[in-house]
Protein backbone atom coordinates (compact mmCIF):
# COMPACT_ATOMS: atom_id res chain seq x y z
CA UNK A 1 0.00 0.00 0.00
CA UNK A 2 1.37 3.44 -1.15
CA UNK A 3 2.47 5.74 1.39
CA UNK A 4 0.61 8.92 -0.15
CA UNK A 5 -2.41 10.08 1.61
CA UNK A 6 -4.74 11.46 -0.93
CA UNK A 7 -4.90 15.06 -0.21
CA UNK A 8 -8.27 16.02 1.72
CA UNK A 9 -10.08 19.48 1.21
CA UNK A 10 -10.99 21.21 4.34
CA UNK A 11 -13.59 23.77 4.02
CA UNK A 12 -14.91 24.01 7.84
CA UNK A 13 -13.61 27.37 9.07
CA UNK A 14 -12.99 26.31 12.57
CA UNK A 15 -9.73 24.47 11.26
CA UNK A 16 -8.03 27.53 10.56
CA UNK A 17 -8.20 29.66 13.83
CA UNK A 18 -4.45 28.94 14.53
CA UNK A 19 -2.06 31.82 14.33
CA UNK A 20 -0.13 30.35 11.28
CA UNK A 21 -3.50 31.56 9.40
CA UNK A 22 -3.57 34.88 10.76
CA UNK A 23 -1.66 36.31 7.47
CA UNK A 24 -4.22 34.79 5.22
CA UNK A 25 -7.29 35.81 6.84
CA UNK A 26 -5.75 39.70 6.41
CA UNK A 27 -5.81 38.86 3.01
CA UNK A 28 -9.17 37.51 2.78
CA UNK A 29 -10.41 40.32 4.72
CA UNK A 30 -8.65 42.94 2.65
CA UNK A 31 -9.89 41.03 -0.49
CA UNK A 32 -13.75 41.92 1.19
CA UNK A 33 -12.57 45.07 2.12
CA UNK A 34 -11.83 45.79 -1.86
CA UNK A 35 -15.10 44.19 -2.80
CA UNK A 36 -17.52 46.71 -1.38
CA UNK A 37 -15.96 49.32 -3.32
CA UNK A 38 -17.70 50.79 -6.79
CA UNK A 39 -17.08 48.45 -9.84
CA UNK A 40 -15.58 51.14 -11.79
CA UNK A 41 -13.12 51.92 -9.26
CA UNK A 42 -11.88 48.48 -8.98
CA UNK A 43 -11.61 48.41 -12.59
CA UNK A 44 -9.58 51.29 -12.45
CA UNK A 45 -7.67 49.67 -9.49
CA UNK A 46 -7.08 46.76 -11.18
CA UNK A 47 -5.21 48.59 -14.26
CA UNK A 48 -2.77 49.56 -11.61
CA UNK A 49 -2.00 46.58 -10.04
CA UNK A 50 -1.72 45.06 -13.49
CA UNK A 51 1.05 48.51 -14.68
CA UNK A 52 2.09 46.78 -11.04
CA UNK A 53 2.68 43.65 -11.94
CA UNK A 54 4.23 44.41 -15.80
CA UNK A 55 6.82 46.26 -14.51
CA UNK A 56 7.73 43.95 -11.57
CA UNK A 57 7.49 40.56 -12.37
CA UNK A 58 9.67 40.26 -15.62
CA UNK A 59 9.12 36.19 -16.18
CA UNK A 60 5.56 36.75 -16.62
CA UNK A 61 6.43 39.91 -18.92
CA UNK A 62 8.53 37.32 -20.41
CA UNK A 63 5.86 34.37 -20.68
CA UNK A 64 3.20 37.00 -22.46
CA UNK A 65 5.40 37.85 -24.65
CA UNK A 66 5.94 34.75 -25.75
CA UNK A 67 2.74 33.31 -26.25
CA UNK A 68 1.57 36.79 -27.91
CA UNK A 69 4.40 36.68 -30.29
CA UNK A 70 3.37 32.90 -31.97
CA UNK A 71 -0.42 33.55 -31.76
CA UNK A 72 -0.53 37.10 -32.92
CA UNK A 73 2.35 36.85 -35.96
CA UNK A 74 0.61 38.96 -38.17
CA UNK A 75 0.06 42.02 -35.20
CA UNK A 76 3.81 44.66 -35.61
CA UNK A 77 6.05 44.83 -32.51
CA UNK A 78 3.89 48.26 -31.27
CA UNK A 79 0.71 46.59 -31.56
CA UNK A 80 2.12 43.16 -29.55
CA UNK A 81 3.71 44.88 -26.87
CA UNK A 82 0.19 47.10 -26.76
CA UNK A 83 -1.69 43.41 -26.23
CA UNK A 84 0.95 42.60 -23.80
CA UNK A 85 0.60 45.58 -21.63
CA UNK A 86 -3.10 45.27 -21.88
CA UNK A 87 -3.49 41.52 -20.68
CA UNK A 88 -1.92 42.82 -17.76
CA UNK A 89 -4.09 45.55 -17.00
CA UNK A 90 -7.07 42.94 -18.03
CA UNK A 91 -5.99 40.28 -15.47
CA UNK A 92 -5.31 42.76 -13.02
CA UNK A 93 -8.68 43.48 -13.16
CA UNK A 94 -10.01 40.11 -12.54
CA UNK A 95 -7.61 39.70 -9.59
CA UNK A 96 -9.85 42.84 -8.20
CA UNK A 97 -12.83 40.68 -9.05
CA UNK A 98 -12.01 37.62 -7.62
CA UNK A 99 -13.48 39.46 -4.77
CA UNK A 100 -16.85 40.24 -5.84
CA UNK A 101 -17.35 36.98 -7.11
CA UNK A 102 -16.73 35.39 -3.90
CA UNK A 103 -18.29 37.92 -1.18
CA UNK A 104 -21.22 39.89 -3.26
CA UNK A 105 -24.29 38.72 -4.51
CA UNK A 106 -24.19 38.60 -8.05
CA UNK A 107 -27.92 39.77 -8.27
CA UNK A 108 -26.38 43.31 -7.85
CA UNK A 109 -24.43 43.13 -10.80
CA UNK A 110 -27.48 41.44 -13.06
CA UNK A 111 -28.33 45.22 -14.85
CA UNK A 112 -24.44 45.10 -16.10
CA UNK A 113 -24.79 41.43 -17.19
CA UNK A 114 -26.41 39.71 -20.83
CA UNK A 115 -26.71 36.43 -21.14
CA UNK A 116 -25.80 35.24 -25.06
CA UNK A 117 -27.41 31.75 -26.56
CA UNK A 118 -29.05 30.29 -23.54
CA UNK A 119 -31.09 28.67 -25.61
CA UNK A 120 -28.30 26.68 -27.35
CA UNK A 121 -28.36 25.33 -23.08
CA UNK A 122 -31.74 24.16 -22.88
CA UNK A 123 -31.79 22.45 -26.21
CA UNK A 124 -29.21 20.21 -24.90
CA UNK A 125 -30.33 19.31 -21.74
CA UNK A 126 -33.56 18.56 -23.14
CA UNK A 127 -31.86 15.80 -24.62
CA UNK A 128 -31.26 13.85 -20.93
CA UNK A 129 -27.35 13.10 -21.25
CA UNK A 130 -25.62 16.50 -19.90
CA UNK A 131 -23.73 19.22 -20.74
CA UNK A 132 -19.88 19.82 -20.39
CA UNK A 133 -19.47 23.73 -20.51
CA UNK A 134 -16.26 23.85 -22.39
CA UNK A 135 -14.97 27.31 -20.76
CA UNK A 136 -11.58 28.84 -20.88
CA UNK A 137 -8.66 31.10 -18.30
CA UNK A 138 -10.39 34.34 -19.19
CA UNK A 139 -9.42 37.20 -16.84
CA UNK A 140 -12.91 37.05 -16.00
CA UNK A 141 -12.77 33.52 -14.69
CA UNK A 142 -14.05 33.92 -11.31
CA UNK A 143 -16.70 36.30 -11.33
CA UNK A 144 -17.88 35.14 -14.72
CA UNK A 145 -18.69 31.98 -13.40
CA UNK A 146 -20.90 33.90 -10.45
CA UNK A 147 -23.02 35.68 -12.76
CA UNK A 148 -23.65 32.95 -15.17
CA UNK A 149 -25.35 31.58 -11.61
CA UNK A 150 -28.28 33.55 -12.30
CA UNK A 151 -28.77 32.89 -15.00
CA UNK A 152 -28.42 28.53 -14.96
CA UNK A 153 -27.61 25.75 -12.13
CA UNK A 154 -24.35 24.34 -12.99
CA UNK A 155 -21.24 22.53 -10.89
CA UNK A 156 -17.76 23.05 -12.08
CA UNK A 157 -14.33 21.41 -11.71
CA UNK A 158 -11.99 23.21 -10.28
CA UNK A 159 -8.02 22.75 -9.43
CA UNK A 160 -7.67 23.68 -5.92
CA UNK A 161 -5.93 26.41 -4.67
CA UNK A 162 -2.25 25.18 -2.37
CA UNK A 163 -3.12 27.17 0.58
CA UNK A 164 -5.70 25.18 1.87
CA UNK A 165 -7.54 28.27 3.85
CA UNK A 166 -8.08 30.11 0.67
CA UNK A 167 -9.17 26.60 -0.94
CA UNK A 168 -11.75 26.64 1.69
CA UNK A 169 -13.05 30.50 1.12
CA UNK A 170 -13.24 29.88 -2.75
CA UNK A 171 -14.51 26.40 -2.60
CA UNK A 172 -17.57 27.40 -0.33
CA UNK A 173 -17.93 30.62 -2.51
CA UNK A 174 -18.51 28.66 -5.94
CA UNK A 175 -20.85 26.10 -3.99
CA UNK A 176 -22.68 28.97 -3.08
CA UNK A 177 -23.16 29.92 -7.08
CA UNK A 178 -22.85 26.52 -8.41
CA UNK A 179 -24.37 23.11 -7.11
CA UNK A 180 -21.16 20.97 -6.18
CA UNK A 181 -16.92 22.32 -6.72
CA UNK A 182 -15.56 18.90 -7.98
CA UNK A 183 -11.91 18.39 -7.68
CA UNK A 184 -10.21 18.87 -11.15
CA UNK A 185 -9.09 14.98 -11.33
CA UNK A 186 -12.58 13.62 -10.20
CA UNK A 187 -13.80 11.94 -13.43
CA UNK A 188 -15.74 9.79 -11.86
CA UNK A 189 -17.97 12.99 -9.89
CA UNK A 190 -17.43 14.63 -13.15
CA UNK A 191 -19.37 12.06 -15.36
CA UNK A 192 -21.84 11.12 -12.66
CA UNK A 193 -23.13 14.28 -12.60
CA UNK A 194 -23.13 14.72 -16.03
CA UNK A 195 -25.96 11.28 -15.73
CA UNK A 196 -27.60 13.74 -13.85
CA UNK A 197 -28.06 16.10 -16.46
CA UNK A 198 -26.63 18.40 -15.11
CA UNK A 199 -24.46 20.98 -16.50
CA UNK A 200 -20.23 20.88 -15.77
CA UNK A 201 -17.97 24.17 -16.65
CA UNK A 202 -14.69 22.75 -17.52
CA UNK A 203 -11.74 23.84 -19.17
CA UNK A 204 -9.13 22.30 -21.36
CA UNK A 205 -6.59 25.13 -21.83
CA UNK A 206 -3.93 24.79 -20.21
CA UNK A 207 -0.22 22.36 -20.34
CA UNK A 208 -0.87 19.60 -18.17
CA UNK A 209 2.35 17.45 -19.06
CA UNK A 210 3.15 14.69 -21.22
CA UNK A 211 0.42 12.11 -20.38
CA UNK A 212 -3.40 11.71 -21.98
CA UNK A 213 -2.49 14.80 -25.07
CA UNK A 214 -2.22 14.92 -28.29
CA UNK A 215 -0.52 18.55 -30.26
CA UNK A 216 -2.85 20.06 -31.88
CA UNK A 217 -2.83 23.79 -32.95
CA UNK A 218 -3.58 26.14 -30.92
CA UNK A 219 -3.25 30.10 -32.56
CA UNK A 220 -1.29 27.55 -35.43
CA UNK A 221 1.42 26.93 -33.04
CA UNK A 222 1.51 22.89 -31.91
CA UNK A 223 0.20 22.81 -28.45
CA UNK A 224 -0.15 19.86 -25.89
CA UNK A 225 -4.02 19.51 -25.79
CA UNK A 226 -5.66 16.92 -23.48
CA UNK A 227 -7.83 13.97 -25.17
CA UNK A 228 -10.42 13.42 -21.77
CA UNK A 229 -12.55 15.50 -23.19
CA UNK A 230 -13.54 13.50 -25.78
CA UNK A 231 -13.40 10.34 -23.63
CA UNK A 232 -15.69 11.99 -21.62
CA UNK A 233 -18.12 12.87 -24.21
CA UNK A 234 -17.77 9.32 -25.54
CA UNK A 235 -18.48 7.93 -22.04
CA UNK A 236 -21.97 10.06 -21.14
CA UNK A 237 -23.11 10.76 -24.94
CA UNK A 238 -23.02 14.73 -23.48
CA UNK A 239 -23.18 17.76 -25.65
CA UNK A 240 -19.88 19.86 -24.95
CA UNK A 241 -20.82 23.86 -25.59
CA UNK A 242 -18.27 26.45 -25.52
CA UNK A 243 -18.81 28.78 -23.09
CA UNK A 244 -17.02 32.46 -22.47
CA UNK A 245 -17.30 35.49 -20.57
CA UNK A 246 -15.78 39.31 -21.06
CA UNK A 247 -15.68 41.89 -19.82
CA UNK A 248 -17.20 44.86 -21.91
CA UNK A 249 -14.69 47.10 -23.63
CA UNK A 250 -15.98 50.64 -23.24
CA UNK A 251 -18.50 50.55 -21.03
CA UNK A 252 -19.31 48.88 -17.83
CA UNK A 253 -20.65 45.60 -17.51
CA UNK A 254 -20.31 41.74 -18.92
CA UNK A 255 -21.39 39.38 -21.63
CA UNK A 256 -21.78 35.93 -20.98
CA UNK A 257 -21.71 33.09 -24.01
CA UNK A 258 -23.16 30.02 -24.84
CA UNK A 259 -22.63 28.81 -28.18
CA UNK A 260 -23.98 25.88 -30.30
CA UNK A 261 -22.69 22.58 -29.25
CA UNK A 262 -19.39 21.05 -31.16
CA UNK A 263 -20.76 18.74 -34.48
CA UNK A 264 -19.32 15.75 -35.10
CA UNK A 265 -17.89 15.33 -31.58
CA UNK A 266 -16.47 13.23 -30.38
CA UNK A 267 -15.49 12.23 -33.52
CA UNK A 268 -13.08 9.35 -33.04
CA UNK A 269 -10.23 10.91 -34.16
CA UNK A 270 -8.38 12.66 -31.11
CA UNK A 271 -6.10 15.08 -32.92
CA UNK A 272 -9.66 16.25 -34.82
CA UNK A 273 -11.25 16.43 -31.97
CA UNK A 274 -8.64 18.42 -29.92
CA UNK A 275 -8.18 20.59 -33.18
CA UNK A 276 -11.70 21.51 -33.00
CA UNK A 277 -11.82 22.11 -29.20
CA UNK A 278 -8.62 24.36 -29.36
CA UNK A 279 -9.79 26.38 -33.06
CA UNK A 280 -13.15 26.82 -31.02
CA UNK A 281 -11.29 28.69 -28.05
CA UNK A 282 -8.94 30.39 -30.13
CA UNK A 283 -12.32 32.17 -31.74
CA UNK A 284 -13.39 32.94 -28.16
CA UNK A 285 -10.64 34.72 -27.36
CA UNK A 286 -10.06 36.93 -30.76
CA UNK A 287 -13.19 38.60 -29.61
CA UNK A 288 -11.27 40.01 -26.53
CA UNK A 289 -7.14 38.76 -26.91
CA UNK A 290 -6.57 41.05 -23.56
CA UNK A 291 -8.83 38.78 -21.71
CA UNK A 292 -7.38 35.82 -21.72
CA UNK A 293 -4.52 34.61 -19.49
CA UNK A 294 -1.68 34.69 -21.55
CA UNK A 295 0.88 34.55 -18.41
CA UNK A 296 0.73 30.84 -18.58
CA UNK A 297 3.23 28.59 -20.60
CA UNK A 298 0.88 27.26 -23.02
CA UNK A 299 3.46 25.96 -25.11
CA UNK A 300 5.90 24.73 -22.38
CA UNK A 301 5.35 20.39 -23.53
CA UNK A 302 6.96 20.78 -27.07
CA UNK A 303 5.88 17.40 -29.46
CA UNK A 304 9.60 16.52 -28.90
CA UNK A 305 11.70 16.66 -25.91
CA UNK A 306 14.66 17.65 -28.05
CA UNK A 307 12.39 20.66 -29.13
CA UNK A 308 14.21 23.99 -27.80
CA UNK A 309 12.63 25.72 -25.03
CA UNK A 310 9.83 28.76 -26.35
CA UNK A 311 10.09 30.37 -22.91
CA UNK A 312 13.70 29.72 -22.32
CA UNK A 313 14.85 33.40 -21.11
CA UNK A 314 11.78 32.88 -18.35
CA UNK A 315 13.17 32.05 -14.90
Amino acid sequence: MSKQRKKTRETRYSRYWQPRWWPTWLLIALMWLVAQLPVRLQWTLGKVLGELAYRLIPRRRHITEVNIRLCFPELSVKARQALVRKAFHSNGIGIMEIGLAWFRNPERFRQMTQVHGLEHLQAALDNGNGVLLLGGHYSTLDLGGSLVSLYIDADVMQRDHNNPLLNAVMTRARERRYGVALDSKDLRGLLKRLKQNRTVWYATDQDYGRKGIVFAPFFNVPAGSITATSRIAERSRCAVIPFSHFRRSGQLGYDIYFQPPLANYPSGDDLADATLVNHTLEQEIRHHPDQYLWMHRRFKTRPSSSDPNLYKDST
